[in-house]
């Protein structure tokens, strides 16, 4: 089992920034992909970027693109995502996932999740 847990969320003006970070324990050996995703109230679960474990490779959704950066830090089993000029619209419950495969867009891919962190963006 892997346990994942989520911090740095809080409410920021737009145009602002906010970094998460999710530091994962357990059998953290197992992991080859994580990602982070965002769910809004009234709204499906969206895929907003994602890493492989071992190489780095970075993915992100197009809405985030240019703006969100994400890593990890192997040394401290912890994945971060750096939130540049948010938008209003990027407010959302942001959920970090591990999954034993490779990096994927797809939540229901996922094998762990953490408790979720608010983020909120005001206009």
């Amino acid at each position: 089992q892997v346990q994942l847990v989520e911090s740095g969320g809080g409410l920021v003006q737009a145009g602002g920034s906010l970094r998460l970070s999710c530091a994962a324990s357990g059998r953290t050996y197992s992991i080859y992909a994580m990602g982070w995703f965002r769910q809004a109230p009234g709204k499906e679960r969206e895929f907003v970027a994602a890493i492989s474990w071992h190489g780095g490779t970075t993915y992100y959704a197009d809405s985030v693109k240019g703006r969100f950066t994400i890593s990890r830090d192997t040394t401290r089993n912890t994945v971060y995502l750096q939130m540049n000029s948010l938008k209003p619209e990027d407010t959302a419950v942001y959920y970090c996932a591990a999954r034993r495969g490779t990096a994927t867009t797809s939540a229901s891919e996922y094998d762990y999740w953490g408790q979720g962190t608010q983020v909120t963006v005001s206009s």
